[in-house]
């Protein structure tokens, strides 16, 4: 199979699910959509599969047991696209914090030669709605220092809005990924960074959900930045491994 699947990882996202879905399938490109669901107890694994017959071979969904974090979700997702030798692979959120329309963008960046196209909220500034201001200082501040510790040329390492050539997934051993959260975001781009692929960033203005709860926490936060230190030293002494 060829083509472009967008991965959509979700956890009681029922007021949005529907909407995300319709919104990828409108538009003037042929994706598919997978959506990872950690076993919602709001029934949004339920309502995806009852939308899969009137999007039959484009829509998948893969029900987890449990909430095991968004890097495992993405994980479970690439290697069910590998398997089925999709040619680009996209993260997205459910909540239309990022327009579903960019990902037309993402793809030809990708198709004109990136290995890994970054929906990039500071490529141009700061193109941020509806954050308060710590949250964007806390964000901001983030890909600066993670920019300063492992010498990524990427204004945002921490985007969650990202299109991967599938060769990129292939060489990147998956299962030695050991972020979950926050960092799991800085973590692949920083893998392919040392394999050397192409990282284009693709400038898009980033808006808050309107519906659903954040799954924001400080212990993603923790992750992150000490996370990013560990990262860099094993990549460092354990080259091998990395």
């Amino acid at each position: 199979m060829a083509g472009s699947l967008v991965i959509i990882p979700t956890y009681n996202e029922i007021e949005n699910i529907d909407a995300i879905i319709r919104a990828v399938f409108a538009l003037k490109k042929d994706f598919h959509v997978l959506i990872v669901d950690d076993n919602s107890p709001d029934g949004t694994a339920d309502h995806v599969k009852g939308m899969q017959e009137e999007f039959p071979n484009r829509l998948f969904v893969e029900v987890r047991h449990e909430k095991s974090g968004l890097g495992t979700a993405y994980i479970h997702g690439f290697k069910w696209a590998i398997a089925r030798k999709y040619d680009y692979i996209f993260e997205m959120d459910a909540d239309f914090s990022h327009n579903p329309t960019d990902l037309l963008r993402l793809l030809k960046a990708c198709e004109n030669g990136a290995d890994v196209a970054v929906g990039s909220r500071y490529k141009k500034g700061v193109n941020v709605v509806d954050w308060p201001l710590h949250r964007i200082l806390l964000s901001y501040g983030a890909s600066f220092y993670v920019k300063l510790i492992t010498g990524m040329r990427v204004h945002d390492p921490t985007a969650g809005f990202v299109c991967y050539r599938r060769h990129v997934l292939e060489n990147i051993n998956l299962d030695s990924v050991r972020f979950v959260g926050y960092a799991f975001q800085i973590e692949m781009k920083f893998r392919a960074h040392l394999k050397k692929y192409k990282i284009e960033e693709v400038s898009i203005i980033f808006k808050d959900r309107e519906k659903g709860k954040s799954k924001m926490s400080s212990s993603i936060i923790s992750e992150a930045v000490f996370g990013v230190m560990k990262m860099k030293l094993k990549s460092i002494f354990q080259k091998n491994k990395f």
